[in-house]
């Protein structure tokens, strides 16, 4: 691997249990122990354990916290009640997207909000160019936190084995600040990128090793298993679930990419606002969609879709959904063709028919 990738605190964990490590994001990471599908299928029917420590994380506070957060993102953010989160987007000026972020409400003038891992030096930037007169600070809190993500059906009852913080109370998107497995300061969230019930953790970096061996040991008997970057791909594909440089980008909007629940036209004023609506009102030029192959085939990133014999858009992601047992993914198509019943796709010289998806595989 280079010297210039960067390790979580559990890079010697991973390596202790047979993770094979590859290079993503700018760290090197697991992206699997003893198999995609099988880490996949855990997730679905018991549980499985992802370290999604490289994300990144930022504190803004002050007096002016929730408006300043509400001038960048689309997302209503002085509405967030303290102890609940919500997803939004940070748009450029043309409706590009700067990132996806997960905004959490610690008090009244304080958030910590979750950064994509190759975006957070970025996204901490472009926070503060845009402090302009508001009373707030950005803090880069990256190296302070590290990130658990526990999830499937039996998250709970295992999470519970090494917390005594209430986990029942908890909504979806709410939080809780506890300890888990002796360690203080958690941040215990009801939140996930699996379509999979569970809960995503921020602890203390120093405490990651420790909370993560003794999730592991506490949830072995009830079929836990370590799960790696490729699960974690088919499992967030298969719930619909973007993901930054694929489903959105700097070049696809969130209106483009489905997600204008996002978007509070409601609000006055906030980056993006003027393109977002005028793609809203009169529509995009071209959309994402979701898709599935009756082929052993995957359509991979860059795929040129059809419309006859006239291009209209290429795959963004693909993978093989273990839940349907054939390959499903995501494409970016024309204005006119997404709702196409007449799309393929070239695999190899061969033109395979996709087959639109109205819905996420996995609710």
């Amino acid at each position: 691997m280079s010297d210039t990738l960067s390790r979580t605190p559990l890079f010697a964990l991973h390596v202790e249990l047979g993770g094979r490590i590859v290079p993503f994001a700018g760290w090197e990471m697991p992206v699997q122990y003893t198999g995609i599908i099988e880490e996949h299928m855990a997730v679905r029917k018991t549980a499985g354990f992802f370290d999604v420590s490289h994300m990144g994380e930022a504190r803004v506070r002050g007096r002016d916290a929730a408006k300043f957060l509400d001038g960048i993102m689309t997302n209503e953010m002085a509405t967030i009640k303290v102890g609940m989160a919500r997803y939004t987007v940070m748009c450029q000026p043309d409706g590009g997207c700067v990132d996806d972020l997960i905004v959490y409400r610690l008090a009244e003038e304080e958030f910590l909000i979750c950064l994509n891992a190759s975006n957070a030096p970025k996204d901490i930037a472009w926070m503060r160019a845009h402090i302009g007169a508001h009373q707030v600070e950005v803090l880069d809190e990256c190296a302070a936190w590290a990130q658990l993500a526990l999830q499937g059906p039996l998250a709970e009852k295992i999470l519970a084995l090494v917390t005594s913080t209430p986990l029942a109370p908890i909504k979806r998107f709410g939080f809780v600040l506890g300890e888990v497995a002796g360690a203080a300061g958690c941040i215990i969230s009801r939140t996930g990128y699996t379509g999979s019930p569970g809960f995503e953790i921020y602890l203390p970096a120093a405490s990651a090793e420790k909370v993560a061996r003794a999730l592991l040991a506490a949830g072995k008997p009830h079929g836990l298993v370590p799960a790696g970057l490729g699960a974690r791909d088919s499992l967030r594909l298969e719930a619909n679930y973007p993901l930054y440089g694929h489903e959105i980008s700097e070049r696809i909007s969130p209106i483009q990419a489905g997600l204008g629940w996002t978007v509070k036209f409601a609000k006055s004023e906030f980056i993006g606002r003027e393109a977002l609506h005028r793609q809203a009102q009169g529509g995009p030029s071209s959309s994402v969609v979701l898709f599935s192959l009756d082929d052993r085939r995957i359509a991979r990133q860059g795929a040129v879709v059809f419309s006859g014999e006239t291009p209209v858009g290429e795959v963004l992601s693909g993978t093989q959904s273990p839940i349907l047992g054939k390959p499903i993914g995501t494409a970016l198509v024309a204005a006119g063709h997404a709702a196409s019943g007449t799309l393929t796709v070239d695999i190899r010289g061969n033109r395979i028919p996709l087959l639109l998806a109205t819905e996420p595989f996995v609710k």
